[in-house]
């Protein structure tokens, strides 16, 4: 495995942001946070991205919303969500379109960091099937591109 992967967090809770790129950063991967599911989905780094953590709660787009965006557009990120608020109906409809954990605020380093290497192994597995010609297209268009058209 590969440190070299971009981790992106999207959360606007700026002390919550720096303190989980401090923790990504420290087990050596890079890391690059948004204070909104949106400034995301305009950035440059959607193709760059092998895991995505990401609030439910957010101003505008939440990150529900985000998930059905990325789908939509076969952007097959893996997502780790995290919330402060136990809904279970959210947490299922979560783990339901292929969020590969939800961890309830606050959590353990650990449990991040687990559900972070377990999302790895799933990008790099799909990865290895793109390679050997095995998998269906994957687009990851910024949202700017896709309102553009």
């Amino acid at each position: 495995m590969t440190k070299d992967h971009l981790i992106a967090i999207v959360d606007d809770d700026d002390a919550l942001r720096a303190s989980l790129d401090n923790l990504i950063r420290s087990v050596g991967y890079r890391v690059r946070g948004f204070s909104s599911a949106e400034a995301f989905l305009k950035s440059h780094h959607l193709q760059d991205t092998v895991c995505l953590i990401l609030d439910v709660r957010m101003a505008g787009m939440n990150g529900l919303h985000l998930q059905r965006e990325l789908v939509a557009t076969k952007c097959p990120i893996p997502i780790i969500f995290m919330t402060s608020y136990a809904d279970e109906a959210v947490r299922a409809e979560a783990l339901a379109a292929g969020a590969m954990d939800f961890l309830y605020k606050p959590f353990m380093e650990d449990s991040l960091l687990k559900a972070l290497d377990k999302a790895i192994q799933v990008h790099e597995s799909a990865s290895k099937g793109l390679e050997n010609g095995r998998s269906t297209e994957v687009t990851c268009t910024r949202f700017d591109e896709m309102c553009s058209t």
